[in-house]
């Protein structure tokens, strides 16, 4: 159950319980005026309409407060509410309530159903409704249409309010995650700005100005040109990472902030969602190829990144035009565990259950196709 906790969407909810109990006991109050001429005991009726409003005022003021609404509270509700329709037994009289007239808790013993299904859901108000049901079966000693109809709306309206119950807690937490995502995005923008206009000026500066330099100078180009890399991941912002949707992961998202001018990124429109580590490895992968080509092509090689989505896989392709390598080079580097392919990518799409193919010829560039496999969803 998701009592106690105070869930913006639930106070309405609540509520909604303390109108339908005051408007239910307005409704009993006029049947037992109705119909207190043949009743067993029409004085004890009386005594058991009291404590009833007694109760309703009781649990309008502690459903009200989140941290009262735990277990002992709802079961003390339906244990009330059940002790007064067995009161009907003694106020009402066996033969009125077999001729067909209304216990004393009529509709009103409904609302400990409604206040078990906001808290628990269907399963709570299931369990409520049954209890309830069989209470009132019990009371009535009669078994005809009349009584079970009553009591299979009773745990059909249940199972209603639990599912909206439950939708709604959805529809609140998504609602709570896009907040965040908004105001999140807003800050990295506003951040994005001020290093794009500072920091990240210079470090591409110092890479241009010292790209065609050797020794030191050229080192510090590369360097500067890496945390020029490093720091446009960090602000450009992977909006799959902040958003958790069921643990899964837009893959166009985590590899959009490899983009650059020499790095050209192609997919589908919409989102490419992976599991978590399934879509962190396999763009980790593409991080080792799209660094194989820094280290060994020249400055300003083009790249080229295709994302393909199929229903049962998805594959990404990385294909720079280089100078490549004869297949027999690439082979000897692949035994010897260099260019990153024996742990970085192929490793880490085995792990994935997925295959890595590597195309390259002298001077006509290298291609890299890494394909995973879509997990089975499993019902």
């Amino acid at each position: 159950m998701n009592q106690g906790r105070d869930s913006g969407f639930q106070a309405p909810l609540w509520r909604a319980v303390a109108v339908f109990r005051i408007a239910a006991l307005i409704y009993v109050t006029i049947l037992v005026v109705n119909n207190i001429s043949v009743y067993a005991r029409p004085m004890l009726a009386w005594p058991v309409l009291a404590a009833m409003a007694g109760w309703t005022v009781f649990t309008t003021y502690a459903y009200a407060n989140p941290a009262r609404r735990r277990p002992p509270l709802l079961l003390a509700d339906l244990l009330i509410t059940m002790a007064a329709m067995f009161a009907s037994v003694v106020v009402v009289g066996r033969p009125a309530l077999e001729d067909g007239k209304p216990t004393l808790a009529v509709a009103w013993h409904v609302a400990p159903v409604i206040a078990w299904a906001v808290a628990g859901g269907r399963r709570g108000g299931i369990a409520a409704a049954l209890a309830m049901g069989a209470t009132d079966l019990i009371v009535r000693a009669h078994f005809d249409q009349a009584a079970y109809t009553g009591s299979v709306l009773m745990l059909l309206a249940a199972i209603a309010v639990g599912y909206l119950v439950r939708l709604a807690e959805t529809s609140h937490e998504r609602l709570q995650r896009a907040i965040e995502l908004e105001a999140a995005t807003r800050a990295r923008e506003r951040l994005a700005r001020d290093i794009h206009d500072s920091v990240l000026q210079v470090l591409a500066l110092v890479k241009r100005r010292g790209a065609g330099l050797d020794g030191e100078a050229g080192e510090l180009a590369r360097l500067a040109g890496e945390q020029e890399a490093a720091l446009r991941n960090l602000v450009a912002g992977h909006a799959a990472e902040m958003v958790n949707d069921g643990d899964e992961r837009d893959l166009m998202a985590m590899l959009g902030p490899y983009a650059s001018p020499t790095v050209t990124l192609a997919g589908p429109a919409e989102a490419v969602r992976l599991p978590a580590p399934v879509a962190r490895e396999l763009a980790a992968a593409v991080a080792a190829a799209l660094d194989n080509v820094e280290k060994h092509c020249a400055p300003g090689t083009k790249v080229f990144m295709l994302v393909e989505d199929a229903p049962d896989q998805v594959v990404v392709t990385v294909r720079d035009d280089g100078c490549g390598l004869e297949p027999e080079r690439l082979a000897e580097a692949e035994a010897q565990g260099r260019l990153g392919v024996a742990q970085s990518i192929r490793g880490r799409i085995a792990d994935l259950n997925g295959t890595v193919q590597i195309t390259s010829q002298s001077g006509d560039g290298t291609e890299v196709e890494l394909t995973v496999p879509r997990p089975r969803v499993t019902s």
